[in-house]
């Protein structure tokens, strides 16, 4: 098993794998723009490997490209299929070389997940999960129901939850967190009730406001990365935030493992980027963002693209209060409670994009 630390590993392990297939590729993509690693897929085909790709459906701003991709990579000989529509999102990545060695990523297949972002992969041999890996692909691939058959292959939304919950549960000494954004309350529970047990528990990225976790903001670079290290030997890795969304209605791939070499490497690298971190406001998500750009763009997008209001607010209230002419209304308390509720719509549907745009 070989642990992928990026961006010191960049593309070169990736490209050194498919250039060492020989019979079978399938690659699981949601994002891609890297050359190097296309041209080896395309030399590949030339030398007789099978190829096959399994490509999300869509994604934030770059569907183009993927089909930009998914006509480069047909007119080359390989075998394109889109995953289909019943979830979110396709989040998952992943490379089976002969149908012997996984490629399990965080990271897409991506300059700026490569170049510029803290993530994570593992290599690994492992006949289990290498044959669940074919698995769930075939069934993803024909679009046919995926029901998990290793306990360690973590695919939400079918095992995510349960697993991931065991997972943290069963923490004794420590939990290192690199997320993005834990959000899920039932997680953050188990998080919470593992601290008061005096299990030692450390974020670096944000969670959801109240949550009383230790948390830094990571300040290095692009947190690109889903990875847990709990006692110093076990090990997860994959696309899964704990955020809702991810662990129950988005298709999202990952691995726990045990490997103590690995779990050391990790907290290596986890403790330099503490250090570095900066300690962070607690939940406040989008503290290290230039908000006046966002605030503006917000305000631009809405005033441009929402229809005119007061028709609407008039059709809202002949709604809620009838006919009747002498409803109760304080207009000043009114006019407050939807501001309010304006606002609080806006704030939690930035934080959704910029969640999204970290995936």
């Amino acid at each position: 098993m070989k642990l992928l630390i990026q961006p010191q590993d960049g593309a070169a392990p990736v490209v050194k794998g498919i250039n060492s297939a020989r019979e079978t590729i399938e690659i699981l993509i949601f994002r891609f723009d890297h050359k190097e690693i296309e041209n080896a897929l395309l030399s590949a085909v030339t030398r007789g490997v099978r190829v096959r790709a399994l490509i999300a459906h869509t994604n934030r701003g770059g569907e183009k490209s993927l089909r930009a991709l998914e006509l480069r990579l047909l007119a080359a000989g390989v075998t394109v299929a889109r995953t289909a529509g019943d979830l979110v999102r396709y989040h998952g990545k992943m490379i089976i070389i002969d149908q012997r060695k996984l490629y399990l990523l965080a990271f897409n297949f991506a300059y700026q997940d490569m170049d510029r972002s803290r993530s994570f992969g593992v290599v690994t041999t492992d006949k289990k999960s290498v044959q669940e890996a074919m698995r769930l692909f075939d069934a993803d691939t024909q679009r046919q129901p995926y029901a998990a058959g290793f306990k360690n292959f973590i695919v939400s939304p079918v095992n995510a939850r349960q697993e991931l919950s065991a997972f943290i549960k069963k923490a004794k000494t420590e939990l290192l967190i690199y997320d993005p954004s834990v959000k899920d309350p039932k997680v953050l529970r188990l998080l919470e009730e593992r601290s008061k047990a005096g299990v030692s528990v450390r974020l670096l990225g944000s969670a959801k406001r109240g949550a009383g976790l230790s948390a830094r903001r990571f300040a290095r670079m692009r947190l690109h990365t889903r990875t847990i290290v709990r006692d110093h030997g076990d090990v997860f890795i994959g696309s899964q935030s704990l955020r809702s969304a991810e662990l129950d209605k988005r298709r999202e791939v990952g691995i726990i493992f045990r490997n103590a070499p690995i779990a050391r490497a990790l907290e290596k690298v986890f403790n330099e980027d503490w250090e570095m971190a900066n300690v962070r406001a607690e939940g406040n998500d989008v503290a290290s963002l230039p908000a006046e750009k966002i605030a503006k763009k917000v305000a631009k997008a809405v005033t441009k693209d929402l229809p005119p209001v007061v028709p609407v607010v008039e059709v809202i209230v002949r709604e809620v209060a009838g006919n009747t002419a002498d409803v109760a209304v304080n207009p000043n308390k009114l006019q407050d409670a939807v501001e309010d509720a304006v606002k609080n719509a806006v704030l939690e549907a930035v934080r959704e994009v910029i969640d999204d745009a970290q995936s």
